[in-house]
């Protein structure tokens, strides 16, 4: 399957997403993206060790995404979609541990493309969207 024919089912089926790198700064493409699907519905997780513990958007953040997914798992939430706004390649640690709390799903925003990593979440049956942004896919869907 193409990334194109697997964006909209994604944005549908999923509710809750980990923002990895979300900044508690809203002029930050992160945030700004968190704040979107915050309006529209999603669960936003953020991940961020420089502000773990803290809040950003009313969600706690959380110093790395295996620390939110064991906790949310405790809580009965699976992560859907773990989106990744750090550099390509940190992503490929972030793909191990996206298939280590159960994620359906690993989405790398614009400009983040790391084929091993894609391989990784593939390997692990995750689906994986590479350089393009939630906010924007979102958007292009009917409403």
């Amino acid at each position: 399957m193409t990334c194109d024919s697997l964006i909209p089912g994604i944005l549908r089926d999923a509710r809750t997403v980990a923002i990895v790198g979300l900044s508690d700064k809203p002029e930050r493409d992160s945030y700004e993206v968190a704040e979107y699907l915050q309006h529209h519905g999603y669960r936003i997780i953020p991940v961020n060790p420089a502000n773990a513990g803290s809040h950003i958007l009313g969600e706690h953040c959380y110093a790395t995404l295996k620390e939110a997914g064991r906790d949310l798992g405790e809580q009965g939430v699976v992560v859907d979609v773990v989106d990744c706004f750090r550099k390509p390649e940190a992503v490929t640690d972030l793909a191990r541990q996206a298939v280590e709390i159960g994620a359906t799903t690993l989405w790398m925003p614009l400009g983040v493309v790391n084929e091993e990593a894609a391989r990784i979440a593939r390997e692990a049956g995750l689906k994986v969207v590479m350089d393009r942004c939630m906010k924007i896919e979102h958007g292009l869907l009917p409403h």
